[in-house]
């Protein structure tokens, strides 16, 4: 199938396309925005196939911007992406979630706020130090001005646990900044809420949330400003491949800014679009529920794919 016969299908309640590469439409592309986490790795391992793709894209003289909504600036992103193997060669440069609550935290001009999240993430206020010579209170619910949410404190932590939290901050109409829209990540085969799912209560709850990462605008900004000075101008959003495997983010993101975006199906999704065989192994894809999910979110990715290869 080509390009365009994909392309003839936007916005059409047809069926998702399903490829098995990319290398027969990224001919099209200057920039791919690539989500990481359950595109590039799992958290455990990263997916050899899907850097190779990458890799092979960049070869070509394309531009990879990793897009993700790690709560964490990039730096600690790019020392994990190195744990995990991912070779040099594969991207370009990486935006995060974390990057963008920077400059929402910058914003509040050193005014005390209230730190929701794992100890792991103290490294945000460390980098904001750094950057801006900014360092804010972290104080109480009782004299905080504002929340800074970075996931759940620990991964046995559900958003039940903090009942108590989110009536103190609506009864003092305390704002939300949510550093990782994610609901859930998978890291391995356990899932774990991020601080999406907090974000999502207080909502509910009346609460104000500032989300930071996709499928919201500010993101998308900051990673087209990264392809625009590796180019020297500009990158037209025709030009911008997106990939990723939330539908709610990655998906919507993609589509709310004008840009083709890939469905990698066997991440987030995985248990509805690849429900386990008899030995606990990932089965074949479910086109019919590809579909379903797809026409329920009112989204039509340009394709899917299982995982991202070349």
């Amino acid at each position: 199938m080509t390009t365009a016969d994909m392309n003839s299908r936007a916005g059409a309640p047809a069926s998702v396309p399903v490829l098995d590469g990319i290398a027969g439409l990224v001919s099209g592309y200057d920039v791919i925005l690539s989500d990481i986490w359950g595109v590039v790795h799992n958290g455990r391992q990263h997916f050899a196939a899907a850097c190779d793709a990458l890799a092979r894209f960049r070869q070509r003289g394309g531009t990879v911007i990793l897009i993700t909504n790690a709560p964490r600036p990039y730096p600690p992103v790019l020392k994990q992406l190195e744990g995990l193997g991912v070779p040099g060669g594969t991207f370009d440069a990486v935006v995060t979630s974390g990057d963008v609550t920077l400059s929402l935290i910058a914003a509040h001009d050193g005014a005390p706020l209230h730190h929701i999240g794992p100890p792991r993430d103290i490294a945000l206020f460390d980098i904001l130090t750094e950057q801006t010579g900014l360092n804010p209170p972290r104080v109480g619910l009782d004299t905080a001005e504002y929340v800074v949410c970075t996931g759940l404190f620990d991964d046995e932590h559900t958003p039940d646990d903090y009942a108590d939290a989110f009536r103190i901050m609506r009864a003092r109409n305390l704002s939300m900044i949510s550093a990782n829209p994610d609901i859930v990540v998978h890291v391995g085969e356990k899932e774990l809420y991020c601080s999406g799912a907090l974000a999502e209560v207080y909502e509910k709850m009346g609460g104000t949330v500032i989300q930071a990462g996709k499928p919201f605008a500010p993101i998308y900004g900051k990673a087209m400003e990264l392809a625009a000075s590796k180019f020297g101008r500009a990158v037209e959003p025709a030009r911008v491949l997106a990939i990723g495997d939330g539908m709610r983010t990655d998906i919507a993101g993609a589509a709310s800014r004008g840009l083709d975006v890939i469905f990698v199906t066997s991440g987030i999704h995985r248990a509805q679009l690849h429900p386990p065989g008899p030995d606990g192994a990932p089965g074949e894809l479910r086109r019919d529920v590809l579909d379903r999910i797809a026409a329920e979110a009112g989204l039509s990715p340009l394709a899917a794919m299982a995982q991202l290869a070349w």
